[in-house]
């Protein structure tokens, strides 16, 4: 069965939905420009309330390496994302593993991509909108994926409980990630649809 992550959780009610419901990770955004973003404290608060066995990974975009020691710092996050144009040897300097997102356009060699971040736990593919990181609530062709590939593939891009059991039948991830598509609003989740999400992910 695919492993489930939650995305762009702000409120402690929401982590402890998805964890109740069965994801295996959630994700803390420290990018000011995102509508999902936390604070240190926000996301202090948050961890403390998880039980254990989730494992929390934590968002950036082309942040400045003293930005990211800082909420190392205070928030013992166990994974690392990176949205930006990080290179492999930037990513490496933390201490933690990481996941290197890619916003996969139309043309793209995959393999290729992946083959630019050989440190990298897993490559996440998520849509490519211009001048957005992520989260855009969009789907990209997953038939672009190769089905041989030497990476750990992470899925994300619109992916909600109406598609992703035909995401995984093609792709065959490792994971798949989930912000906009169990939201009732930007940041704000709705339980239901976490739900949903996660019973349709292990019908698989």
């Amino acid at each position: 069965m695919a492993r489930i992550k939650i995305c762009g959780i702000t409120r402690v009610e929401d982590a402890l939905a998805a964890a109740q419901a069965g994801a295996d990770a959630i994700g803390l955004v420290f990018h000011a420009a995102s509508p999902r973003a936390v604070s240190i404290k926000q996301a202090g608060a948050i961890v403390q309330a998880l039980p254990p066995f989730v494992t929390v990974v934590g968002l950036f975009v082309d942040a400045p390496e003293a930005d990211i020691r800082a909420v190392l710092e205070r928030v013992p996050l166990d994974l690392l994302q990176f949205h930006g144009e990080e290179p492999d040897s930037f990513c490496q300097r933390f201490a933690r593993p990481y996941l290197k997102a890619v916003r996969v356009r139309p043309g793209d060699d995959l393999n290729a991509l992946a083959g630019n971040w050989p440190g990298a736990s897993g490559i996440l593919l998520d849509s490519y909108k211009p001048g957005v990181p992520g989260g855009t609530g969009e789907t990209f062709d997953w038939s672009m994926i190769p089905s041989q590939r030497p990476w750990t593939l992470v899925l994300a891009g619109g992916l909600q409980a109406d598609n992703v059991r035909q995401a995984i039948d093609m792709t065959a991830p490792w994971a798949v990630d989930v912000s906009g598509g169990v939201e009732a609003a930007k940041g704000i989740k709705d339980v239901d649809k976490i739900n949903a999400f996660i019973h349709e992910v292990k019908r698989v």
